[in-house]
């Protein structure tokens, strides 16, 4: 059997989409497929038993009958960090439990897929940091990284030396045009005479990067109060807090933005509406804008919704959106799977297909 740990350097590199794509990829291959997230990480609540949302959907996307206590034994929660400090955690028990249920969801399999939890670092309070979990399961390492400019190469060299054989490789995940070249042609050739593999470059794709402003409503349990473009994507967010020509210029040098104001500030809505980079306007507070206001935006076809809450409060739900991947399904793995089996070297991590035109042909669905 092989064991192959999928880690990141940094939070929302695409872990999970890439560990189960690998997952979908082996089972194309005729491989027996497992899976297990040591810490869970994703949480639904900080407090009590919780459960990752990861583990969740390998079990839909990988068809796996395991229970979740198996897939994920330790709640990695602020409850939990909590009383580890305070020493009421034993690591090494953590990790013969860890062990334990590895064991389990193992028996039978010809690939045990583990993935990391938040970055390669994460669990370091009770000892069970990325390095230490591949080398508590002998499992080889997949790195996935982010990369935008070169001093990101620092962080992909601290972690590769920690873990140190047990790299298979380093993949670079949502690289953006701008980047790619520099990327391939510099940076690649620089690590690898380094020492340090790499699997892929991977190019990024607006649908994986950012969310649907329909899917942003959903999320954040908004309403729809005019109608426009709600399949347009969504990937960072501006708090409209300033006047409203200095809110025009702010607003004017971004992209694929929601600005997230109060209802009652209307000069702020009408700045938001001009500038071609806002694709939806979140309303807060519970004040709902003039008719006027909102006929604009009817016209202009921008969507507004309303939400319950302050500022403040829907910022961080917002951002929590982005950063957690909330919105990931199996369509993502899916789109994930098509872009390893183009732009990485499958074959060394999940083996060779038995019929390499079968599944060139594979369609979206991985089927």
């Amino acid at each position: 059997m092989n064991s192959l740990l999928v880690t990141s350097t940094h939070e929302s590199t695409g872990k999970t989409a890439v560990a189960l794509a690998l997952g979908q990829l082996a089972k194309e291959r005729g491989l027996d497929v497992g899976y297990m997230k040591p810490k869970g990480t994703r949480l639904q609540s900080n407090v009590g038993k919780t459960l990752d949302r990861d583990p969740m959907l390998a079990r839909e996307v990988l068809g796996l009958d395991a229970e979740m206590h198996q897939m994920e034994p330790v709640v990695y929660s602020p409850t939990f960090i909590d009383g580890a400090i305070r020493g009421q955690e034993d690591g090494e028990e953590l990790g013969e439990i860890v062990d334990e249920y590895f064991g389990q969801l193992a028996e039978g399999k010809d690939l045990m897929l583990v993935e990391g939890g938040g970055v390669w670092s994460t669990g370091g309070i009770v000892d069970l940091t990325d390095v230490d979990v591949a080398n508590r399961l002998d499992a080889g390492v997949v790195l996935v990284a982010n990369y935008q400019k070169t001093a990101d190469v620092d962080d992909v060299i601290a972690a590769a030396e920690q873990f140190g054989d047990r790299l298979t490789g380093v993949l670079f995940n949502g690289v953006t045009d701008a980047a790619f070249d520099e990327l391939e042609q510099e940076v690649v050739p620089f690590l690898e005479g380094r020492g340090i593999p790499v699997l892929g470059v991977v190019p990024r794709e607006q649908e994986l990067a950012g969310v649907t402003v329909e899917g942003l409503a959903d999320e954040l349990g908004a309403d729809l109060v005019t109608g426009g473009e709600t399949e347009a994507y969504v990937e960072r967010f501006l708090v409209g807090a300033m006047g409203g020509d200095a809110a025009l210029r702010y607003f004017r040098r971004t992209k694929d933005a929601a600005v997230i104001t109060g209802g009652d500030r209307s000069e702020i809505i009408t700045a938001a509406l001009e500038a071609p980079g806002v694709k939806t306007i979140i309303l807060t507070g519970g004040h709902r804008p003039s008719g006027a206001v909102l006929g604009k935006a009817e016209s202009k076809g921008v969507p507004v919704m309303m939400v319950n809450g302050d500022t403040l409060t829907v910022v961080d739900r917002a951002e929590d959106v982005i950063r957690s991947g909330r919105t990931r399904d199996e369509r993502t793995v899916n789109r994930m799977r098509d872009l390893l089996f183009e732009h990485t070297d499958v074959d060394s991590l999940v083996g060779p297909a038995n019929d390499p035109s079968d599944t060139s042909d594979a369609d979206a669905d991985g089927e």
